[in-house]
């Protein structure tokens, strides 16, 4: 629930260099509650200035391509405002841009053609604290990680602990800190001491990268 307003609706502000996509946009946010359309950007020049104004819970942002420009504004903002989640709308991303983006803060990145009720789920899970990617976007990634040597994989599959394997699956099923608790009946400081040791055994810098690790290395499937 969002504490930005007082009817409980996830605050959200749209961003399209396309005026046809922008409003294709704000429609789908005007007609699904619990959304709530706060402002609306033509392209990402003035989302810093409308982020600082409207204080949104997402920003739902359709980019034409990468754009490298585009995640250093996602920096700047989480590091001046209040932090709002970003659901981006774009096609084939490689690999390098998807990681930074996700590293800058982005939540949920989804292609052009998404359906309206793809993108709703996307803000309501992205809203609730999971991360949201694109089945393709995930391939991607697990195709193009970067191992610190070919000796990392068995490396890893070696020293990662039969518990370390099952909170990681959890993390791929999107599951939060507080739910993977509550399923294994160990404690949140426990579950955070488990994911910072995966983080470690397997050279990952996010819980997305770790991920995108067990996924290349077979202990998750898609």
């Amino acid at each position: 629930m969002s504490d930005k307003n007082g009817g409980g609706a996830i605050r959200v502000l749209v961003a399209s260099a396309s005026a046809v996509r922008r409003a294709g946009l704000e429609t789908i946010i005007k007609t699904t509650p619990p959304l709530k359309l706060v402002s609306s950007a033509h392209g990402i020049s003035a989302l810093s200035t409308q982020a600082r104004e409207f204080q949104p819970d997402i920003i739902l942002a359709d980019l034409e391509r990468p754009d490298p420009n585009f995640i250093a504004l996602v920096s700047s903002i989480w590091q001046a405002h209040a932090a709002p989640n970003f659901v981006i709308l774009i096609d084939a991303p490689d690999s390098g841009w998807t990681s930074r983006a996700l590293r800058a803060g982005v939540k949920a990145i989804l292609p052009r053609d998404a359906l309206s009720e793809e993108i709703f789920s996307a803000i309501q899970a992205v809203h609730a604290g999971f991360v949201i990617l694109d089945p393709e976007v995930t391939q991607e990634l697990a195709r193009h990680v970067h191992l610190a040597s070919a000796d990392r994989v068995p490396a890893a599959l070696d020293e990662l602990t039969t518990r370390e394997i099952e909170v990681l699956r959890m993390m791929a099923d999107g599951l939060g800190n507080k739910q993977i608790a509550s399923r294994l009946g160990i404690s949140d400081h426990t579950i955070k001491f488990h994911i910072s040791s995966i983080l470690d055994k397997l050279g990952a810098s996010s819980r997305t990268e770790a991920v995108t690790l067990g996924i290349r290395m077979g202990l998750i499937l898609l």
